[in-house]
């Protein structure tokens, strides 16, 4: 698979070095007055070399953005609330909510200000580029409408006119620009950008007329690129239906032949009876209530006659995760917590946004320590989109450089003996058996949740004798590694 997010990213860093156009020379080279001392080809006096990362052709200029922007924050009405109205004549009311994840433009908004809002606020116009100050999302987008912004917002305006509008907003989602922001913002909780970081970023200016060249190439790539990510897209799309569909079969016992041999499900599950009186008895487990049969109507497909479904909380125990204080966190150690965003299906993204606690909170957490064969399971997500309950099962090389402890709303399942981790991630990730869950899911608004008692009330799933648990997991994993 190509990465063309990052292939977008270098296409970006090329542009604004000049070298997408290294043959294109153009009559004059930058020709401008900042704060009425003109510029010509060379560094003016503040911009320090070594702060320059690179050479420019010498028909470009470096500039400090806030030289030739006019560069405001918004501003809140206070409660905004009494300043929105649903009349259709209102002030467009422009919020994060108003913008795509993809998209460069914001074109209209959900809500309305009134004129006595509007003062309070800052008015935006068409043109202006509009920059969140949170680097939690850290990208431009151009304004087409007028609106009023609060102060989430920083409002980038091309005062002097020498930019192309598309050359200006490719170059600030450039990384080069980004990373200069990045290093700039601070906060105590979240990192924040002002007006000075902003206007202290240092750039580079091309003529004009070069910078509608380099535009046209870049688009000219980036719709390449875009061609490219649909095709795999595509590609990925049917590969992962092919995939559910040979997990799917595997956990309905249609790929492996069931033998006298492996016994049955009934003579297993006595074992793990008697496994659990033990743990409860060495007070390793505490005694809970019996969970209820499964009922025909429950049973979302047959399974093998020396198979049956059993409940999660019979057959294993669940964890959830600590409540790690964010103001306890430590800029880096040896102990991350795994948060929703490091767990994907059967995956674990330990960079994905980091966090780190101290030695001192690790050793009086140690409960929550995440350990090999350790099952984890994501508990939130956008509701009815089924975009969480992930699982993954911890292997030696996730924990051979880190201890990991368990975050809230990370879920822990420890099967008891006689029923396979490797198949029990697999049986989790049935997609019948995924939708079910979901039927219990609870949460207001966007968010979705499943708790830890639903889950192990309702998640069920059907269970071969420990003999075949092997067979399908080898058989899975064959079909996989030709794919």
């Amino acid at each position: 698979m190509i990465d063309t997010a990052a292939l977008r990213k270098r296409i970006l860093d090329l542009a604004i070095q000049g070298l997408l156009t290294p043959d294109v020379t153009v009559d004059e080279g930058v020709n401008l007055k900042v704060n009425n001392i003109l510029v010509e080809n060379e560094i003016k006096n503040d911009i320090v070399l070594s702060d320059i990362p690179y050479d420019i052709k010498n028909t470009w200029c470096w500039i400090k953005l806030g030289w030739i922007m006019g560069i405001e924050r918004g501003g809140s009405p206070r409660p905004i609330k009494a300043y929105i109205t649903e009349a259709e004549d209102g002030i467009n009311w422009i919020k994060i909510g108003d913008v795509s994840k993809d998209g460069k433009y914001i074109e209209k908004t959900k809500e309305k200000i009134i004129p006595e809002g509007e003062k309070k606020s800052r008015h935006v116009y068409p043109g202006d580029f509009l920059l969140t100050n949170s680097m939690s999302f850290g990208r431009p987008y151009i304004s087409k409408i007028d609106g009023c912004v609060h102060d989430g917002w920083l409002i980038l305006r091309n005062t002097e006119e020498l930019f192309d509008m598309d050359f200006l907003y490719h170059l600030l989602s450039s990384s080069y620009v980004y990373n200069q922001f990045s290093k700039k913002a601070s906060g105590a909780t979240v990192d924040n950008l002002n007006i000075d970081k902003v206007a202290d970023a240092i750039i580079p200016l091309p003529p004009v007329e070069e910078q509608k060249i380099i535009v046209e190439k870049v688009e000219e790539m980036m719709q390449y690129l875009e061609t490219i990510s649909k095709l795999q897209i595509m590609y990925s799309s049917d590969l992962e239906v092919l995939k559910s569909k040979i997990i799917d079969a595997g956990i309905q016992g249609k790929l492996t032949e069931q033998l006298p041999e492996d016994g049955t499900t009934e003579e297993l599950l006595e074992q793990i009876a008697e496994e659990k009186k033990q743990l409860i008895k060495e007070k390793k487990i505490k005694a809970t209530k019996a969970l209820p049969e499964i009922t025909e109507d429950e049973i979302p497909f047959e399974i093998p006659s020396n198979w049956k479904w059993v409940r999660l909380g019979d057959i294993s125990t669940f964890k959830g995760g600590f409540a790690y204080k964010s103001n306890l966190y430590v800029k880096e150690s040896m102990n991350q917590i795994i948060r929703l965003g490091n767990v994907k299906q059967n995956k674990l993204l330990l960079d994905a946004r980091p966090a780190y606690i101290s030695d001192e909170l690790a050793d009086e957490t140690e409960d929550y320590r995440i350990k090999e064969k350790d099952i984890l399971v994501t508990m939130t997500g956008t509701r009815k989109r089924g975009d969480y309950f992930f699982v993954k099962l911890i292997d030696g090389d996730d924990i051979l450089d880190k201890r990991l402890y368990l975050n809230q709303r990370v879920g822990c399942i420890n099967p008891f003996s006689g029923v396979l981790p490797e198949y029990l991630v697999k049986a989790l990730q049935h997609s019948l058996i995924r939708k079910i869950i979901f039927n219990y899911e609870t949460g207001a608004v966007n968010q979705g949740n499943l708790g830890s008692e639903e889950i192990k009330k309702h998640v069920y799933i059907p269970l071969p004798p420990v003999a075949e648990q092997k067979r399908i997991i080898t058989r899975i994993d064959q079909l996989m590694e030709q794919m």
